[in-house]
């Protein structure tokens, strides 16, 4: 079954994902396939003792994987890379969760590292401020 993956402006996200350090952890090994499940976290600044950390759905969706269905249709397909092309990502939401949607049938550190890089110039914050907690399998 082929994932619908809405469009989601990177401005509608919460402001945190601009604004202070964020950390990707994945769910799960990168070895689980063409989708990763994972969530983004930030802890509050020392000043903001009332807010607790917080948390954000977010799974990486390798577009290319065709095998023994493909994983989305031919013109999102398109869409994530001519995104990536121009140094984009395609920030869409699947099932009520962030995804990042990136060209590729698996992920390795590398593409991980480069879509969050991608999403922290979107929300317009350095990709300095952002990391990536992996897991191994």
């Amino acid at each position: 079954m082929q994932a619908a993956i809405t469009d989601t402006d990177p401005f509608d996200l919460p402001d945190w994902l601009g604004t202070h350090d964020v950390v990707w952890r994945a769910d799960a090994g990168l070895r689980t396939g063409h989708l990763v499940r994972g969530r983004l976290t930030a802890e509050p600044a020392p000043d903001q003792v009332e807010e607790s950390g917080w948390s954000l759905e977010c799974d990486l969706l390798a577009v290319d994987e065709a095998y023994p269905a493909p994983v989305v249709d031919d013109e999102t397909r398109s869409r994530v890379h001519q995104a990536w092309r121009h140094g984009q990502v395609v920030v869409g939401e699947i099932d009520s969760r962030l995804v990042l949607a990136v060209p590729g049938t698996r992920f390795d550190p590398d593409l991980i590292l480069d879509a969050l890089g991608r999403l922290a110039r979107a929300v317009g914050a350095r990709a300095e401020r952002y990391a990536a907690l992996l897991r191994l399998g």
